[in-house]
């Protein structure tokens, strides 16, 4: 990626950054771009945690805090929509500000709703100001999407899948340490002492913004492309993406939220008992993601993510059958592989991304750089829109959770909701990326004779 803009002062800028040129990848771009990886990964880490705090307040507000189930969850489905809204807005700071002092300033900006919490978190503070600090910790959903903005632009395409699916993985996996933290103080100091566990995290916000400050880098060919912008937003794979991308994280990060809540409420599991099992699914669910990268470079994005959302419908037929039986153990089993299932279509579809826009790029008639350039700019500005549209799922999880348990005490409707969505996002993915007919309108990125969509 080049540029001809004028050099920015001061801060780690970086002027020429092509990471498709191969020589420039092995003398200094895969070393650079491992770098920014790493630190934006921590960042990120930090990130998902402070935005998945209230999944684990909620574990420590018993009935001295007056607040019922539906309360709950509506708690927690504020902080999954801001998440999603500021997703928008982070993805075009990176190539305003730069991404390393982007992520200092955002990785800082959780300070706000960490102490926020700290101050309020006891029985007697008002239901509103409860649903005002957990609206700040929103702010946290959207380093994910300037993250992933900035960690696409450093990596050449035949790469993009493995450093997205770790980025992401890494900063997903936030939410499962977050709630086996949450779980350490509920089993060593008790439920009535969430605020040792918001004690943790303000030095660890701290320590992200600093690394991020003395290792990180800004690219100044990074610019903001209105006409790109205007290009991703009129381009109906951005939708089709964003649609998928609710089932595939909207699901991850919905489930994450609402697992400790639907086992104290469905199962009458005690604080410290949802506490020592939620952590199990977010976690395999991150570890995997990057899985899910490297087997979409391999084996094509599109078949990867129609794969996944089969097995998604498999697992929560289970789930409905164990909820409607009430048995905690099949219900675990088939929760948790909905977690694996997510993690892996994370993965996939975020690596569908790049390669449809070079795919087209190709279709026009463009090849080499030109179309690596192409499919760059129309991913960039397309990935912000498809993370909050994507991250905007969670919260519909947790609002038909919440509508389920109100009506009759029970997530099985919700479930049966979730399966007829799985089974759309098959139709979906199938018709637009896999049937043939449908193939020859867009080529494959990166295959030369007669290329099909199917290695998207």
């Amino acid at each position: 990626m080049t540029g001809t803009t004028a050099p920015r002062k001061g801060g780690r800028w970086i002027e020429r950054w092509d990471p498709e040129d191969e020589t420039f990848w092995k003398e200094t771009g895969e070393r650079v771009a491992r770098r920014n990886l790493v630190y934006s990964v921590l960042s990120e880490h930090i990130g998902f945690s402070i935005w998945s705090l209230w999944s684990v307040m909620v574990l420590f507000m018993g009935p001295e805090y007056g607040i019922d189930p539906a309360g709950k969850f509506f708690l927690i489905a504020t902080a999954t929509l801001v998440g999603a809204l500021v997703r928008v807005p982070y993805t075009f700071a990176v190539a305003r500000f730069g991404g390393r002092n982007w992520t200092v300033f955002s990785a800082l900006l959780l300070l706000a709703p960490t102490v926020a919490a700290m101050l309020v978190m006891e029985p007697g503070t008002s239901y509103g100001t409860f649903l005002a600090v957990a609206a700040l910790t929103g702010v946290g959903g959207g380093n994910f999407a300037s993250s992933m903005t900035n960690i696409n632009a450093f990596f050449p395409l035949r790469k993009k899948g493995w450093a997205l699916g770790l980025n992401a993985g890494g900063g997903n996996i936030g939410v499962p340490v977050v709630q086996l933290a949450g779980l350490l103080v509920i089993a060593t100091a008790g439920a009535g002492h969430p605020r040792l566990l918001l004690a943790v995290y303000i030095p660890l916000v701290v320590v992200a913004a600093a690394l991020a400050l003395a290792r990180m880098d800004n690219l100044a060919p990074v610019r903001n492309d209105t006409g790109a912008v205007r290009e991703a937003v009129g381009d109906a794979h951005t939708w089709i993406m964003a649609f998928l991308y609710i089932g595939t994280f909207g699901s991850f990060i919905g489930y994450s939220f609402a697992f400790g809540l639907v086992l104290q409420t469905q199962f009458g599991r005690t604080p410290l008992q949802a506490a020592s099992l939620t952590f199990i699914g977010p976690l395999l669910g991150s570890l995997i993601r990057p899985v899910g990268g490297a087997l979409a470079d391999r084996f094509g994005g599109a078949r990867i993510t129609l794969g996944t959302f089969v097995a998604m419908a498999a697992a929560t037929g289970v789930v409905v059958f164990a909820s409607q039986r009430h048995s905690l153990e099949v219900f675990l089993v088939g929760f948790v592989a909905l977690f694996v299932l997510s993690g892996l279509g994370n993965g996939s579809t975020y690596k569908m991304i790049p390669g449809i826009f070079q795919a087209k790029a190709l279709a026009r008639g463009m090849s080499g750089e030109a179309a690596a350039a192409y499919g760059r700019r129309l991913s960039g500005a397309a990935m912000g829109l498809i993370g909050a549209v994507g991250a905007l799922g969670g919260l519909g999880i947790n609002l038909v959770f919440r509508e389920a348990f109100l009506t009759s005490g029970s997530g099985t409707a919700a479930f049966v909701t979730f399966l007829g969505f799985y089974a759309l996002c098959c139709a979906v993915t199938w018709a637009v990326y896999l049937r043939r007919p449908a193939a020859a309108t867009v080529p494959a990125a990166g295959v030369e004779a007669k290329p099909q969509l199917t290695s998207v």
